[in-house]
């Protein structure tokens, strides 16, 4: 169990006191209440959409010892120092699959997505597959999907949370539409930030 500064608890009282009337789970209600604490933003509870059952099915997977495909350096760096007081879960980022100067078509994100996709997705099978999480890259997304539709092996969990202006919802408005286990942060917001508080959020709750 970890154990919060007072400073923190206060914060998330007061998050509460301020939180509109919702029927979030308890386990959805500490990743919004962890989203907010993080942004300061309390219109993202109007954004944040969770799969059915997706964090219950996260938790048992974490625990597990599912690892973590991050789409950046920064969410990576944002998830490996709870992952370590947690359950130890393997951090991993896509630019450890891509190979410098190599002339590719799509973006480098993209192209280590694909990489490590297929290397994590045939070590990591089952209840432990990969969650994967999207903090900056629309095309990393975009290309994690077009694999999925042919591919057996699905994530434990995607986070789509990539920000910016190009491409950015119509990827999240993709994985929305599909039967995959997410959890989004609708328009334009997110970023690694974010994408790291949501699975920080997760892996607390894995050890309560």
């Amino acid at each position: 169990m970890i154990n919060d500064h007072p400073i923190f608890l206060e914060s998330i009282k007061f998050i509460n006191s301020k939180l509109t009337k919702n029927n979030l789970k308890r386990i959805e209600l500490k990743v919004l209440e962890r989203l907010i604490h993080t942004s300061g933003d309390f219109q993202i509870q109007e954004l944040l959409e969770f799969s059915e059952n997706v964090c219950e099915r996260t938790l048992e997977s974490l625990k597990l010892g599912a690892p973590i495909l991050t789409d950046t350096d920064m969410a990576a760096a944002a998830i490996k120092a709870m992952a370590n007081r947690c359950n130890r879960n393997k951090v991993f980022s896509a630019k450890k699959w891509v190979i410098d100067d190599l002339e590719i078509s799509c973006t480098k994100t993209a192209y280590g997505i694909e990489h490590a996709w297929l290397d994590l997705s045939k070590k990591y099978y089952g209840k432990i597959s990969p969650i994967v999480v999207f903090g900056s890259s629309p095309t990393g997304l975009e290309k994690l999907l077009d694999i999925l539709e042919v591919c057996d092996n699905k994530p434990t969990l995607i986070i789509g949370m990539p920000v910016g202006f190009i491409g950015v919802e119509k990827s999240k408005q993709r994985l929305l539409a599909t039967n995959l286990p997410y959890i989004v942060m609708g328009s334009t917001r997110g970023g690694a930030a974010m994408a790291g508080a949501t699975v920080n959020a997760l892996l607390r709750e894995s050890i309560q």
